[in-house]
């Protein structure tokens, strides 16, 4: 059987944030707390997979958060242009996540029927819930799927031999975990199920959720697909950028090789 790769491709990062902004019930909650903001990339088969696109730079100005580099500036140390990347593995809606689709016009989609159920239901309309995300990034979603470009998955799914997704929600109804079989090992690209290694390693969860039991319980989830704690991979976490190797360019980070180190909190 044979494996991937696997990179963290880092776009943005933000400070001026707290650990209230990233666990709920925190005692210290007015330290500072930075975050990064990923997408990754899965190679092998002949195959280059995009699991989520990042945010561009209209969005960056639109938001008040800047981005270091354009999600295709950032694939370019990859030789791969836009038209090069045909499947996107879509974790969840939020701006973060989906707000490069656009870019990328040639990629078939991977998600979870609940996430854009999600995204265009009564839900959205609640402020706080409608936040995350932005319309023109699910009219974009909505677009593809009439062109004939959305997978739908519901629950666990294969999308190739070693590659799964699983639904975990929580922090947004139809949020998906990438299970990927690594040289290392079972590795899970958590995204969202989990921020930082703090919020699944001491059940800590993070503030933005539509439902905190499956929050909770996707906490044990990722530890179930995973051959190791060690081979969850956190969607924000600087850390990432300190447990595995550099490569290529300083904003990419070969995850499939395993950490350098155990992670430890």
């Amino acid at each position: 059987m044979s494996a991937w790769e696997i990179y963290a491709i880092k776009y943005g990062d933000r400070g001026g944030r707290t650990r209230a902004d990233s666990f709920i019930f925190d005692d210290n909650h007015d330290a500072p707390h930075a975050i990064d903001y990923y997408m990754w990339l899965i190679r092998g088969q002949g195959r280059n997979i995009l699991v989520d696109t990042g945010y561009d730079m209209e969005e960056a100005t639109a938001r008040g958060r800047p981005i270091r580099l354009d999600p295709v500036e950032a694939l370019k140390p990859f030789d791969l242009t836009p038209q090069d990347i045909t499947e996107i593995i879509v974790t969840h809606l939020h701006y973060d996540h989906a707000g490069g689709l656009h870019l990328f016009p040639n990629a078939r989609l991977h998600m979870q029927a609940a996430e854009m159920a999600y995204a265009t239901g009564p839900c959205m309309c609640h402020d706080t819930l409608r936040m995350p995300f932005t319309a023109g990034h699910v009219c974009e979603a909505v677009k593809r799927l009439y062109s004939g470009q959305v997978i739908f998955h519901d629950g666990e799914a294969e999308v190739a031999d070693g590659i799964t997704l699983h639904c975990i929600g929580g922090h947004s109804r139809g949020l998906q975990a990438v299970r990927v079989r690594t040289q290392a090992g079972w590795m899970v690209l958590a995204s969202d199920a989990s921020h930082f290694y703090e919020n699944f390693m001491a059940r800590k969860p993070f503030p933005i959720v539509v439902d905190l039991q499956d929050m909770l319980d996707g906490f044990d989830t990722l530890n179930r697909l995973a051959s190791a704690p060690n081979l969850i991979i956190p969607g924000h976490d600087p850390l990432v950028r300190t447990y595995f190797p550099q490569a290529m360019a300083d904003h990419i980070h070969r995850l499939d090789t395993g950490p350098l180190r155990d992670i430890t909190l």
